[in-house]
């Protein structure tokens, strides 16, 4: 299938890698040229230097996969592109974008004719490189179109068309809710074993709860590999970023008065990571660089 991708950022890049070596014809845009020249050398993608040329590229229907940050970012490559789009062209906006931005966004295109599919993706950098998990928002036909696109760079078994367009977006953030509880038991179970009176070893306690333990999981995996690459976590900042889909997720339960204590502790807990020490917010900001590339403070 012939598709644009916008954003090499570590996601886009990696996805569009995985869509080249799944048979795609993909040109590739991004306002750093040196990471389209990045995406050329090390692929068959076709380079644009402006939306423009990108949607001139495509033939119609076009399809444009953009992979920008959820916010500012992504509002401005939609705006352009609903300008030089046309009816019956799509755009899969694969970041996370707050599920009633989307729904304004469906809104204003279908106004021009434009389909919008939402595909919340999990799985982190190796995901959108070597087999995503996705959440898929968008109307049946236009998911029919696609699905042999979803099906290509996701896991087996790893994909779902959710419902209508908004859909995806917004289970993508309940994902992410419970992806923030996840980690801060992780982290404050660590914590538990670090402050006790024996010796233990982390990393092999990691091992072997990743083996047959009923919290056996690719997050303990993960947590093994920490401890395995850090003897140490003394040289971590204890800063826990978020970006919010947690909040959001919260925000949402508390307007459908479902009671998530769970999930509200934990997004608070970062918000204290701005303020105090603590030895699981480390293990959690190392984690979140394992699975997601995010920048780790170091002191």
């Amino acid at each position: 299938m012939e598709l644009g991708t916008v954003g090499l950022g570590k996601m886009g890049m990696n996805l569009t890698l995985n869509l080249l070596e799944n048979g795609h014809d993909v040109t590739v845009y991004d306002r750093d040229e040196d990471k389209i020249a990045e995406a050329a050398k090390k692929s068959a993608a076709a380079p644009a230097y402006t939306l423009e040329e990108l949607v001139e590229s495509l033939t119609k229907e076009r399809i444009v996969w953009v992979m920008v940050p959820a916010g500012r970012p992504v509002e401005q490559v939609i705006e352009s592109l609903s300008s030089l789009l046309e009816s019956d062209d799509i755009i899969i906006d694969g970041g996370n974008s707050h599920y009633k931005k989307t729904l304004q966004r469906k809104q204003m295109l279908a106004e021009k004719g434009i389909n919008l599919v939402d595909a919340g993706t999990s799985g982190g950098v190796s995901g959108a490189r070597h087999g995503a998990c996705m959440m898929i928002g968008a109307e049946n036909s236009v998911f029919a179109e696609l699905e042999p696109v979803f099906a290509d760079v996701t896991v087996e078994d790893g994909y779902i068309h959710t419902g209508k367009t908004g859909s995806g977006h917004f289970v993508k953030m309940v994902h992410n809710g419970i992806e923030y509880g996840i980690l801060q038991a992780i982290g404050e179970g660590f914590e538990v074993l670090e402050k006790s009176d024996f010796d233990l070893d982390h990393g092999d306690i990691a091992r072997v709860w990743n083996n047959g333990s009923v919290i056996e999981s690719w997050l303990m995996k993960l947590t093994r590999r920490v401890f395995a690459e850090r003897k140490s976590l003394d040289d971590i900042e204890p800063v826990i970023g978020s970006s919010g889909e947690g909040k959001w997720t919260v925000e949402e339960a508390i307007d459908m008065k479902v009671p998530t204590p769970v999930l509200a502790e934990s997004l608070f807990s970062r918000y204290r990571s701005q303020q105090e020490e603590s030895y699981g917010a480390k293990l959690i900001a190392a984690l979140r660089n394992q699975f997601g590339g995010h920048e780790v403070e170091e002191k």
